[in-house]
């Protein structure tokens, strides 16, 4: 298995890793920056406002976005073990 190769599985599990959980991340952040906003406007700085938007949040996007995520994971790893033959040469 050539250095190219290596690095074309690696550049590709990278990329379903942003692929997945990217979507997830960007609402959190946004609710996050969101409810600090609203924290800072109110001056109320309450440490569990800040969790449980978020993690609802997150929460309904996955359920949302599950199907999806699971097509692309399996989608993924039918085409890694389709490639696997052709790797040993």
């Amino acid at each position: 298995m050539s250095d190219l190769v290596v690095v074309d599985l690696a550049r590709r599990a990278l990329m379903m890793a942003v692929m997945l959980g990217g979507p997830l991340l960007l609402v959190a952040l946004v609710v996050g920056l969101i409810v600090s906003l609203a924290q800072a406007v109110t001056q109320v700085q309450e440490q569990t406002l800040a969790f449980v938007p978020k993690l609802v949040a997150v929460a309904l996007v996955f359920l949302v976005g599950l199907p999806w995520m699971v097509q692309m994971a399996v989608r993924y790893t039918t085409e890694i073990f389709r490639t696997i033959p052709g790797l040993a040469s």
